[in-house]
């Protein structure tokens, strides 16, 4: 309790003119005890007691000695101006957010979802070079459903890539791509694949909507 009795220039027996000093103390003494019986620190989302004992404001990153001391921060002019700026960027996020799921939700309607046509014909074939002796594999896909802009694509997946079967590494996967229809996988050895000129083509009959790949593995002494 500050006491008024025996300041300077007062009488005794009266209370005393407080100075602007002590007036400013008690009024923040006060602001503490209301704040105090009033906030639940438990519930502060900006209060945080750091590894030295003392407490910390997250909202005005200030430095307080106790609970009392930070609860009386709360009730100042700049963590009050920090609480103010902080609930209008969240109105503004708010009133934000509804226009950009609006949007996204057209451009989802919007999107023509993609239609599967099954599974397309294939004819597979096994030959060895007579010269070399390599094994060649020549594979025929039919798309006569896709796109005039559309060509196959491929490409080659490790057994451990695919969730289909138990993963075997003596084996790898040739994948072949053409919308409308669904992706077709060959299970094909795991051995290397001669790159050079002629021992690897593709070729795609736009008119025919026919797909070609040929491939041949190396000799083992190659």
């Amino acid at each position: 309790m500050t006491d008024r009795q025996n300041r300077v220039g007062s009488k005794f027996g009266g209370g005393g003119v407080a100075s602007a000093q002590n007036a400013e103390r008690d009024r923040k003494e006060r602001l503490r005890e209301l704040a105090l019986e009033s906030i639940d620190l438990a519930k502060d989302p900006y209060l945080m007691r750091n590894h030295l004992g003392t407490y910390e404001c997250k909202l005005c990153l200030t430095l307080h000695t106790n609970e009392g001391n930070y609860l009386a921060h709360t009730q100042g002019k700049k963590h009050q101006q920090g609480l103010a700026r902080r609930a209008l960027m969240e109105q503004k996020k708010a009133e934000a957010l509804p226009a950009a799921s609006s949007t996204a939700l057209l451009q989802k309607q919007q999107k023509p979802a993609k239609v599967r046509i099954g599974r397309p014909g294939y004819q597979v074939s096994k030959s060895r070079d007579v010269e070399t002796n390599q094994r060649c594999l020549s594979f025929l896909v039919e798309y006569p459903e896709c796109s005039v802009d559309v060509q196959p694509r491929h490409r080659f997946m490790s057994a451990y890539e695919q969730r289909v079967e138990a993963a075997d590494k003596a084996f790898q996967y040739l994948l072949i791509a053409c919308d409308p229809y669904e992706t077709v996988a060959f299970k094909i050895p795991n051995e290397p694949i001669d790159k050079e000129e002629g021992r690897f083509s593709t070729n795609w009959d736009s008119d025919a909507k026919k797909f070609t790949l040929t491939l041949f593995f190396l000799n083992p002494e190659d």
